[in-house]
């Protein structure tokens, strides 16, 4: 392992090394013969060369002619051909320099200067080399730059062209909140003239990044927008900010229909509760009392047998037994307590009369100022903790069971725990055949503008915390759904 470890970056410099050179190898074989100057500046180099020589021949005595003038002259045809060709033609044209001063290098010593020309020759090969990988690395920065600057180019003119094209309004502002730009549909809301304006005040919010996102605004058109965000940037480097209006007016009706719709449903249910409740207390619970009466008197009775009597005894326990089944059905479906009482003592009878028929033990905790509600709040507050302990009953099997109702300013907070085996509600989200009343539970307090959140975990237990808010801010937010539900 150690000695892959020590060669490895050895083959790959190798490998690297070998492709540096197949790519000098390439352009020297593919000279720009394409090109006129390329032959222009062969020419030269030809002429170079033979003048040379001719001297060298004929006049290699005289001093007029120093030895590394002419070859020097080299320098001028190969600088040019990496200047414009570069490291193909500066390598060609240094190659066919070499291949032309042959015969000057083969001269007699009396006639050329071989050592001098050589020498020269060398240095004028490493200058074509040099010089032409010089501009090669210039030419492919620059081919580097223009193609990203045309890539950034198109992509401008795609998200101009999208931008300008897409259906939803958008505004692109930068850090001064101040808006940069608009698309036509957003110039079919805010006119023309926008370009310039606060944000803040076109869509009464705040700006920046920190805008909450999916903020419902509505910019005065008659419909509603839900608002997206995304960084941008421009040339200067200045960050921008887009935002995007999802037209969401048809969605949030839709959804105000279905929630007047639970509302409509939630209110027949407990109008038909109400109803049933007193229908069960008035006739059915009063004629079972009034039978085990008359039981009781008929075994009263002189000379009835002793067992006429024991059955008019057990039939009259029967009666009882389903009167008192009678009055627990009518108290689930409207406890008398929670008109007449209030919240608390309501709940202080179911939490015992649950400890009798399911055998667990249940606890009632008061925080804060004991106040009566709006018969709603406290109808829905009577509700999730129902709903909580029939959840428990039926799949936690809990030992212990905690109740706390605590009244603040303007909130109602109520939190229900219990020691059971608890569940995944992650998993199910609670749209689960034996956990529908949740779902229920969490719709009555969400209707009227409450949160409700339920924390439970196989093994750990259940823990319900629902807020409600009080009169007021209900009644607000109630007037507010009915007033949208009409003007539907």
């Amino acid at each position: 392992m150690q000695s892959q470890t020590t060669y490895y970056p050895m083959t790959m410099a190798t490998q690297s090394r070998k492709d540096e050179w197949r790519l000098i190898a390439k352009k020297v074989s593919h000279p720009p013969t394409a090109d006129f100057r390329f032959w222009v500046v062969q020419l030269m180099v030809i002429f170079i060369a033979l003048t040379h020589l001719y001297v060298d021949i004929n006049y290699s005595k005289l001093s007029g002619f120093p030895d590394g003038i002419p070859v020097a002259l080299l320098i001028l045809p190969v600088g040019y051909a990496a200047l414009h060709f570069g490291l193909s033609g500066s390598a060609a044209t240094g190659l066919w320099a070499m291949v032309l001063w042959l015969p000057d290098l083969l001269l007699p010593h009396d006639k050329g200067h071989a050592g001098s020309d050589l020498l020269s020759l060398i240095l004028v090969e490493v200058v074509a080399f040099i010089v032409g990988q010089r501009v090669e690395a210039e030419r492919e920065t620059h081919s580097r730059v223009e193609n990203a600057t045309l890539e950034r180019l198109l992509a401008e003119a795609r998200y101009r062209q999208l931008f300008n094209a897409n259906a939803s309004p958008i505004l692109v502002f930068d850090s001064e909140c101040a808006v940069r730009d608009i698309n036509p549909a957003a110039k079919k809301i805010f006119g023309d003239s926008v370009i310039g304006s606060s944000v803040e005040e076109l869509l009464a919010t705040k700006c920046g990044l920190d805008m909450a996102k999916d903020t419902i605004v509505s910019p005065g058109d008659g419909k509603e927008y839900r608002v997206d965000l995304a960084a941008l940037g421009d040339n200067s480097g200045e960050e921008l900010i887009q935002v995007v209006l999802e037209d969401v007016t048809a969605e949030r009706r839709e959804r105000l229909r279905i929630r007047k719709y639970a509302e409509l449903v939630v209110e027949a249910e407990e109008e038909q509760r109400k109803q049933l409740s007193r229908e069960l207390h008035d006739e059915p619970l009063q004629l079972f009392l009034h039978l085990a009466r008359r039981l009781e008197l008929l075994g009263e009775t002189q000379g009835v047998p002793a067992g006429v009597v024991d059955a008019l005894s057990e039939t009259r326990n029967q009666a009882l037994q389903a009167a008192n089944s009678l009055r627990n059905m009518a108290r689930n479906l409207r406890p008398p307590a929670l008109d007449q009482l209030g919240l608390v003592p309501a709940l202080s009878g179911l939490i015992a009369d649950s400890e009798d028929q399911f055998n667990f033990k249940g606890s009632l905790k008061v925080v804060g100022t004991q106040v009566r509600l709006a018969q709603t709040l406290e109808l829905v507050a009577f509700r999730v903790v129902q709903e909580s302990i029939n959840n428990t009953v039926r799949h936690a099997n809990a030992n212990n069971l905690f109740v706390e109702v605590e009244f603040c300013d303007a909130w109602l907070r109520l939190t229900i725990t219990d020691d059971g085996g608890g569940f995944d509600w992650e998993a199910v989200e609670g749209i689960s055949e034996g956990h529908l009343g949740l779902v229920g539970m969490r719709e009555r307090v969400t209707s009227i503008g409450g949160e409700v959140s339920i924390e439970s975990r196989l093994g750990a237990g259940t823990t319900v915390v629902a807020q409600i808010p009080l009169v007021r801010d209900t009644m607000a937010k109630l007037e507010l759904i009915e007033g949208a539900f009409k003007s539907i």
